[in-house]
């Protein structure tokens, strides 16, 4: 029973946490961060309110404070201390040179409130913690601050002038645009914005910006959301899920758990001496069969029979264009 009470008590604590560090936040999101149901996130609401927090509820739409209630600084526990150290790596391989440098400064804020035994154990812990380099270069050194201008244009709405190389452009080429989100997938960043040339949303991989100015001039027009954005790439992109069944030799299955997703991988079942994986994959002409290639010797494909013959003239070609005996 004293456990439920402190689990409880620290709950209701971590809500008002929430509520002072964002403007709304619906009873839903909540529910789900702390994963319990409506209705206990409603009874500690009303917790709070009996305790003399002033809330805002907004039909529809959330809770927020009222202007000018603000907690005191409130300790950090021993675990969100040393989150630091590991987060502090990290944010140092992803972000461009003047975000890192506004994130630093920030967490000197943040470290300014712990105790010197905190300190000490985040600088102990930090010496311990090594990020290799992650490959690619995601911004180019001529434009240190693409990811925190392109933020500012999203936070005021302000267009941003670039120079952007595309993959097909032998030289870079000015864009007016009006970014609404950012995105990070497949290692890179990329900006989300409405091309004023083209008429509609592209996207802007971070590392083909040669140049970005923010400019004065405010969007012309509202263009949704990057949910939207999201919503509106799959649909486009959607293609004809093919059900796709493989078996590789149980000593190699976890050589290709780490892209699997990729390819709509399901699920897997163990056998004697293989793994057979299930996918739903709308690419099984060119995407599946090439990634396959890479492990072709340790594979058995069951279905679809389509794949294996994509395989075989993937294969066929190659030997051929490189003078290999098939």
């Amino acid at each position: 029973m004293a456990s439920e009470i402190k689990k409880r008590l620290d709950r209701i604590v971590e809500i008002l946490i929430q509520l002072q560090s964002r403007r709304l936040i619906r009873a839903q999101d909540l529910a789900d961060h702390f994963q319990v149901s409506l209705r206990t996130i409603y009874r500690d609401i009303k917790s709070l309110e009996q305790a003399g927090v002033p809330l805002i509820g907004e039909a529809g739409l959330g809770y927020s404070l009222a202007d000018g209630y603000r907690l005191p600084p409130i300790t950090f526990s021993r675990d969100e201390a040393l989150s630091f150290a590991s987060t502090e790596k990290i944010i140092h391989q992803y972000l461009d040179e003047k975000t890192k440098r506004l994130y630093q400064s920030a967490i000197a804020k943040i470290r300014a409130v712990l105790n010197r035994g905190e300190i000490d154990m985040i600088d102990a812990v930090d010496r311990q913690i090594i990020v290799s380099d992650r490959g690619p270069a995601l911004f180019p050194d001529q434009v240190p601050h693409v990811l925190s201008s392109t933020i500012e244009a999203i936070a005021s709405r302000k267009q941003l002038r670039l120079g952007y190389q595309g993959i097909r452009d032998s030289q870079p080429q000015t864009r007016l645009i009006e970014p609404i989100g950012i995105l990070h997938e497949i290692g890179f960043w990329y900006i989300v914005a409405y091309c004023l040339e083209r008429k509609d949303l592209r996207q802007f991989r971070s590392d083909r910006v040669h140049d970005i100015e923010l400019l004065s001039s405010r969007f012309v027009s509202r263009h949704g959301t990057m949910a939207d954005f999201i919503a509106r790439r799959k649909q486009q992109y959607a293609r004809p899920l093919s059900e796709v069944r493989i078996r590789v030799d149980k000593a190699y299955a976890h050589y290709l758990h780490s892209q699997r997703h990729h390819y709509g991988f399901i699920r897997e079942e163990v056998l004697d001496t293989q793994v057979e994986m299930v996918f739903a994959c709308g690419d099984i002409q060119q995407a599946l069969p090439r990634w396959l290639l890479m492990f072709a010797d340790k594979i058995d494909i069951v279905s679809p029979e389509q794949l294996r013959e994509n395989l075989q003239k993937l294969m066929e070609t190659i030997c051929t264009r490189t003078g290999l005996k098939s």
